[in-house]
């Protein structure tokens, strides 16, 4: 994993599309600055599910994790690359609706942003995903 900190920007932009082709479609629209915290804020009944895993000035890394019964309250995301360590069963209300998610591990995805989405792990496993955020 360290590699993937000390990537210059066109292997960023190239695992970003890789990223984009292989990994589950997310709803991508531009964060609404301010409107709703964002995920390392955001919790789950007052408990943080977010944490910092690396941080400089062209990136920040969080690891979420989400035991049965856990979810992420209303939040909006930046840009951001994710990555699925351990698999779960979600439930994802956005603008959009309410869809259930079978994630597995291994599985990544890209965002544009959102403008808020909100989950609940409603399965029997923990999930725990990585956000990789790109920064201006």
């Amino acid at each position: 994993m360290p590699a993937l900190f000390a990537m210059g920007r066109g292997t960023w932009l190239l695992m970003a599309g890789l990223a984009l082709v292989a990994g589950p479609a997310i709803a991508v629209s531009p964060p609404q600055a301010g409107a709703l915290p964002d995920p390392l804020e955001a919790g789950w009944k007052g408990q943080h599910v977010c944490v910092v895993l690396k941080e400089n000035e062209r990136l920040r890394t969080l690891r979420c994790t989400f035991p049965p019964g856990w979810g992420h309250e209303r939040h909006h995301h930046a840009p951001h690359w994710g990555y699925i360590l351990q698999g779960s069963t979600m439930r994802i209300t956005t603008a959009s609706g309410t869809v259930v998610r079978e994630l597995k591990a291994g599985d990544s995805w890209w965002s544009d942003g959102i403008d808020w989405h909100e989950g609940l792990n409603i399965g029997k496993t923990t999930g725990v995903y990585l956000i990789v955020e790109p920064k201006p």
